[in-house]
């Protein structure tokens, strides 16, 4: 099969080629799942470099040899990724035991080439099938690399965005503490967990699996639409399940992994983004069509696919109930349209809208891939329902502000426009509220399944 060769082009080739495999198994809303599917081992089986080629690299980039640091460094990793891998290591003064993150030493003269090479690639594509545009593909991994390549900018990235959940409350988010980084090193805390999809850990340990959706919904639509960086590459590779019986809501931690891709949304796109799924959760198709043209560009002759891209459902769907489950039925339907020709226009229209646009496409398509891995009992009502908060919340305080600038809240106007914008939000909260309680009358009654409503 072509995907097999595919696949087995990528894994020779390694570093970036392997980077780029990660990319397309993401893109769910994008490529054939033939396709998605075949390279998803590319998100834990990498190459490995040696243990002599990282003691010469740590040498050259601090000076010291790993012994000069660590009381123990196991000469194999634990994992090893496109980019880097990570070994377990103690720490020789403070006995704590570390993840160090390494680089494989040979990117440092590697990349320049498979970066020009992948450009040169999607550049001819573009010229003997004009049609089939991938250009912006190989653009934003040469925006992304650089990032990615920089462990000390990962390591500000991790501590910025542990310090934000740190203040929200009953948040079953962990992240490593980071101990210190350079460009190409980065030592951690050292916390271990398991694959979200490997449901017989979950099950065996009394962790419900709508639980744990419903935090990975809550988490990263905090980054979408909260006051912090989006982590932009939470694949089934980057996060992890742990059991913790001490906290007072959940019975688990959600471990994030890899802190290199993080993009800041501007506000006033957060607040369009949030309109615009708004919309999209009461079928309300003007005001989809609106807020589409304000965050991506998209014309009314493209708001069908795009719809489908962002929603990963059929049209159909969109302009009726989102949050049903989308059934077999509806997605060969939407796997066969991609062979009969919107594939084509769907890498045209990805190549028109702004890259943000595109990341937050990858971020919603990885972490729908997550839920749907779970094989929740609930289906996807609940996170639609989380999400609804999230946006509802963006655009309140949007409203707020708004009636701030028009002066005095006690002013007729600007009072009743206060009610108005409140009414809207506890409405959602109000929904979402009676929902959990449903939830946890089910749970308590110990029934198996939990009816769609």
């Amino acid at each position: 099969m072509s995907t097999n060769r595919t696949l087995r082009v990528l894994e020779q080739n390694g570093s970036i080629f392997i980077k780029l495999g990660q990319h397309l198994s993401s893109m769910n809303y994008l490529l054939p799942l033939e396709w998605t599917r075949t390279f998803i081992p590319l998100q834990d089986k990498c190459p490995v470099s040696s243990y002599e080629a990282i003691e010469e690299m740590f040498v050259a980039d601090t000076g010291q040899p790993i012994a000069s640091q660590f009381e123990n460094f196991d000469r194999e990793p634990i994992g090893a990724a496109s980019l880097a891998q990570v070994h377990l290591a103690t720490m020789k003064h403070t006995g704590l035991k570390v993840a160090v993150k390494v680089q494989h030493p040979a990117l440092q003269e590697w990349v320049p080439l498979d970066l020009a090479l992948t450009r040169f690639t999607f550049m001819s594509l573009k010229y003997f099938f004009p049609e089939y545009d991938l250009e912006w593909l190989s653009n934003e991994m040469e925006m992304s690399l650089p990032q990615e390549l920089d462990f000390a900018l990962e390591g500000r990235n991790a501590r910025k965005t542990k310090r934000h959940f740190d203040t929200i409350k009953d948040s079953p988010l962990v992240i490593p503490d980071v101990i210190w980084g350079r460009k190409r090193i980065l030592v951690m805390e050292y916390i271990a967990g398991h694959r979200t999809d490997d449901l017989a850990y979950l099950d065996s340990n009394g962790i419900d699996r709508d639980e744990v959706s419903a935090a990975l919904a809550r988490i990263f639509n905090e980054m979408i639409f909260g006051d912090t960086p989006l982590h932009c590459d939470p694949h089934g590779g980057n996060i992890a399940i742990r059991h913790n019986t001490m906290r007072r809501k959940h019975n688990f931690d959600i471990i994030l992994y890899d802190h290199g891709l993080y993009r800041d949304i501007p506000l006033q796109l957060r607040r369009d983004y949030a309109k615009l799924w708004l919309a999209v959760i009461d079928a309300d198709e003007r005001n989809m069509r609106k807020y589409a043209r304000r965050v991506a560009g998209i014309t009314d002759e493209q708001f069908p696919l795009f719809a489908s891209a962002i929603t990963g459902r059929d049209y159909s769907a969109v302009t009726t109930s989102v949050i049903s489950t989308r059934s077999d039925k509806e997605k060969e339907v939407i796997s066969g349209a991609m062979g009969d020709g919107m594939l084509q226009q769907l890498v045209q229209l990805l190549g028109q809208v702004p890259r943000i646009i595109l990341l937050i496409l990858k971020t919603n398509d990885l972490t729908r891939s997550l839920d749907e891995s779970l094989q929740t009992r609930a289906g996807p009502v609940r996170n639609f329902m989380i999400l609804a908060r999230y946006c509802s919340r963006a655009v309140f305080q949007e409203q707020i502000e708004t009636i701030r600038s028009q002066g005095s809240a006690l002013w007729p106007r600007n009072m009743f426009g206060l009610i108005v914008a409140w009414s809207s939000y506890l409405r959602v909260e109000a929904k979402l509220l009676l929902y959990e309680w449903y939830i946890y009358g089910i749970r308590v009654a110990g029934l198996a399944s939990i009816a769609s409503i």
